[in-house]
């Protein structure tokens, strides 16, 4: 029974651990990639297909059109509070940049409308 009982858990801890994306990089500086223009655009241009990916890019373009259509589900906590704080960057300072990102992730305009609401009362 105890045998059971561990092999359970250990299944449960499992299955709850595949709900998350990894926290591999929740540690990252999200103000100082904001702050860096050049590290900024990377990103950006990875996220649209215009350039090369980092590893960092690679992951995150991996689970972006997941993380929009699940409300950030499976996103640690870090993860979520740097969604909030790279979007609301991105609409106040990035504007055409954040059009177009949503040209491609969301065309309906169907989560940028939900983000946009959610983050006034933020700033």
């Amino acid at each position: 029974m105890k045998v059971f009982v561990s092999m359970l858990l250990i299944l449960s801890v499992t299955v709850i651990a595949a709900q998350r994306y990894t926290d591999k990089y929740d540690g990252i500086n999200i103000d100082e990639i904001l702050s860096n223009k050049k590290v900024l655009s990377s990103y950006i241009n990875c996220l649209l297909d215009k350039g090369r990916c980092s590893v960092n890019g690679k992951e995150l373009k991996s689970h972006i059109t997941d993380a929009l259509q699940t409300g950030c589900r499976k996103c640690t906590e870090p993860q979520k509070q740097g969604s909030r704080k790279v979007i609301r960057h991105m609409i106040k300072y990035e504007k055409q940049a954040w059009i177009s990102l949503q040209k491609k992730y969301d065309p309906a305009g169907t989560y940028a409308k939900k983000y946009e609401r959610e983050l006034k009362g933020i700033q």
